[in-house]
């Protein structure tokens, strides 16, 4: 009984965490970059039409994803509206059930590490992050993850029920993300079966019964946008696969090491022990591969170790050698990585080291110093006030200084504790302070807002030398087609530019023989803002009521 509340207790923890960090102020800023509005738009449209397998942008068909976001964006707008943290319900939803079924299967396989297997993984910069976006990247690592936990259950336990929900969680990744998922996950088992000379285990994981289950669940939707949009199978696999894998068509190449660097931040704060962990079960690997064959019972003291070591390796190794490299890509390695620093620490017979502590309280400090400046260095990009420079050092050395002397006088007994008060503190300072100046320097919204606000729900807009950000967000923000004069899309009726500040010159050209008229800006997105007659010279620029002649600043 004692057990269980403790059990209870523990599970309580965790899920308040994760609601603070996952879901609390998932609407403080707009969305940003490119993806989130874009994908937004489209399971916007799809529940407008009540469709549940073409994806589509302003009518028209965007198939460079599967749709699992989408069915999942389409449910969150059903229930709360179209709104910025809807957009991010379903990321921060499937990073809570990731985290509790690492939970359970640390409860079930390694008793005792549960709670740092869930709050590591849970407060992993990575994991905050990509919990907190409406995109394809946490639907995919989460799946993902629930998956190979039950492959492993099913190599310990031979329970043919894991086995068949490895085999749906791998159909919902693929649904999330495309074939990357069964192929990450094939080359994970089979390195690791290879290692352990147990090839059988191979062999028994390709059940008809879990092939034909995942074959259901990801077939019909595949085979119905196949045969509504013939282009989906060059255009998502050639293309965003393939293409995405070999060349650099997209433009997002980067050194071969790039991945060592993102994943170090990615486990940040926990860099200092997730590192060690890491490198002391890749030499023990090693050192054991070949050795040992499965003993009677099917468990493996090891196994777990090896598996959660190669399930960490292998998609950094693998998108390595990508000739297309994103932040996001090794999302997947950082849940193995949590729960094996998890399991070192429990594991570890000797106290930690000064050195860790040390590194451990000086990259915890380096992040709360960082966080105070990030608003004016690198969002404003200001000099930095010799106040705030003070008061910055201050706060890290305050935080070096406290988590350094809880962790030498108590050890591991308060490094939950120690780390998880400047995360808590640290999130808390971008959805309370930065916020407001993400939202006005990076996302659409203000922007959406103040054109609204001013000239109304009508009219018609275009952008020019505009971040493909804005133009994806004014596009989700005010639910209709930006057209763009870089793609030769300058509409003939009258309409409101929207233009990188100093474009004048260029449009006078472009535009010429037209009538165009400086109505005002964004200065935080360097915007500005135009009024655009029709193409006849006896039409109005914009259609009534009459335009101010200056917009008002955001």
């Amino acid at each position: 009984m004692i057990v269980r509340k403790t059990s209870t207790l523990s599970l309580l923890i965790v899920t308040v965490v994760c609601a603070f960090l996952f879901f609390y102020g998932a609407g403080s800023f707009g969305l940003v970059g490119a993806d989130e509005p874009r994908y937004a738009q489209v399971a916007r449209e799809m529940l407008a039409r009540h469709d549940f397998v073409s994806p589509t942008i302003n009518g028209e068909a965007w198939l460079e994803k599967p749709v699992l976001y989408y069915w999942l964006g389409m449910a969150s707008f059903r229930v709360f509206g179209v709104t910025d943290a809807a957009a991010r319900f379903p990321s921060a939803a499937l990073a809570l059930v990731m985290v509790v079924a690492i939970f359970v299967f640390a409860r079930r396989f390694r008793p005792g590490s549960q709670l740092d297997a869930a709050i590591i993984t849970a407060s992993c910069a990575a994991i905050c992050a990509f919990s907190r976006g409406a995109s394809t990247d946490m639907p995919l690592t989460a799946a993902f993850t629930v998956g190979m936990l039950a492959w492993y259950a099913w190599q310990e336990t031979e329970e043919k029920k894991w086995l068949l929900v490895f085999y749906f969680s791998l159909a919902l990744a693929t649904l999330a993300k495309g074939p990357v998922a069964p192929l990450l996950a094939g080359l994970i088992v089979l390195v690791f079966c290879v290692l352990k000379r147990d090839i059988k285990s191979a062999l028994r994981t390709l059940w008809l019964p879990g092939v034909i289950f995942y074959m259901v669940v990801t077939l019909p939707w595949f085979v119905l946008v196949q045969i509504r949009n013939p282009q989906f199978l060059w255009v998502f696999i050639l293309e965003h696969n393939l293409a995405r894998f070999g060349s650099n068509m997209f433009h997002h190449r980067q050194p071969f090491w790039y991945y060592t660097p993102v994943f170090l931040l990615a486990m940040a704060p926990w860099s200092f022990f997730a590192v060690p962990a890491l490198v002391n079960a890749t030499r023990g690997m090693l050192r054991t591969a070949g050795e040992r064959k499965p003993v009677a019972s099917g468990v493996d003291p090891d196994g777990l170790r090896d598996f959660l070591c190669l399930w960490t390796l292998v998609p950094i190794v693998f998108f390595s050698l990508s000739q297309s490299k994103l932040p996001g890509y090794v999302l997947p390695s950082v849940p193995p990585c949590a729960i094996l620093t998890a399991d070192w620490l429990r594991r570890r017979e000797e106290p930690l080291t000064q050195l860790l502590m040390a590194g451990h309280a000086l990259l915890l400090g380096i992040l709360v110093a960082l966080v105070l400046v990030f608003p004016t260095v690198f969002i404003q990009h200001l000099p930095l006030p010799m106040p705030l420079r003070y008061a910055a050092a201050t706060a890290g050395l305050l935080t070096v200084a406290g988590v350094y002397l809880a962790l030498l006088r108590n050890g591991t007994q308060v490094l939950r504790a120690a780390t998880l008060v400047p995360v808590i503190l640290i999130v808390g300072f971008i959805l309370k302070v930065a916020a407001q100046d993400i939202d006005s320097y990076y996302s659409a919204r203000p922007v959406a807002r103040q054109i609204t606000r001013t000239y109304g729900k009508e009219i018609p807009l275009a952008v020019f030398d505009a971040r493909r950000e804005l133009r994806y967000g004014l596009n989700f923000y005010r639910n209709q087609p930006i057209p763009s004069y870089n793609d030769d899309q300058i509409p003939s009726s009258a309409h409101l530019l929207i233009a990188k500040a100093g474009s004048l010159p260029k449009l006078s050209f472009l535009l010429r023989g037209r009538q165009l008229v400086l109505l005002g800006g964004f200065p935080a997105q360097n915007l500005q803002y135009f009024a655009v007659s029709s193409v006849s010279p006896n039409r109005k620029a914009l259609p009534s009521p009459a335009v101010p002649s200056k917009a008002p600043a955001p």
